[in-house]
C-alpha cells in the first residue's frame, strides 16, 4: 500500500474530509489531494505530525512507499545541517567585526556592537529565508 492510500484511508477512519485533515495540519487542503493521489509528497515535518495525529508510527505510513523513503532519504542528504549554518554565522561575524576594527582603526564597542547586532539580524533573516515557511513538501 503506497504512502497516498494509507493516509486516505486513516483520514477516512477518523471520519475527516481532506478539508479537516488540511487545517488540522496547517496545509492546503490540494496538498492533501496531492498526497493521497501519488503526486506529491509532504515534508518530513509534515509526516511526523500526520504519524502522531493518526496516533500510528512514522515506519507503518512509510514502510511499503520506497518512493518516499527515497524521497527523505535524499532531503536529508541536501538539507544543511544546522550546526554547520551555526558555524558559518559566528566566522561571518567574527570577519565582519574584524574589518570593522580595521576600518576605524581601533576597538570601539559602539562600533561593534552595532556591527554586532546588524550581523546577527542578517544571519537570522538569512537562516529562516534559507529554512522557508511552506510545509506541503516538494515535487517528486
Amino acid at each position: 500500500m503506497s504512502f497516498g492510500e494509507k493516509l486516505k484511508r486513516e483520514r477516512e477512519l477518523k471520519g475527516w474530509s481532506q478539508e479537516e485533515l488540511a487545517t488540522k495540519i496547517h496545509v492546503s487542503r490540494q496538498s492533501v489531494s496531492k498526497w493521497e493521489t501519488g503526486k506529491n509528497y509532504p515534508s518530513i515535518e509534515v509526516i511526523i505530525d500526520l504519524s502522531d495525529l493518526f496516533g500510528i508510527t512514522i515506519d507503518e505510513l512509510l514502510r511499503s512507499d520506497g518512493e518516499l523513503k527515497e524521497k527523505i532519504i535524499q532531503d536529508s542528504k541536501q538539507s544543511p545541517h544546522w550546526t554547520t549554518s551555526v558555524l558559518f554565522g559566528f566566522g561571518a561575524l567574527l570577519g565582519i567585526i574584524i574589518v570593522s576594527t580595521i576600518r576605524h582603526g581601533e576597538m570601539n564597542w559602539t562600533n561593534i556592537g552595532g556591527t554586532v547586532a546588524l550581523s546577527t539580524f542578517a544571519i537570522i533573516f538569512i537562516y529562516m529565508i534559507s529554512k522557508g515557511v511552506k510545509k506541503s513538501g516538494t515535487k517528486k
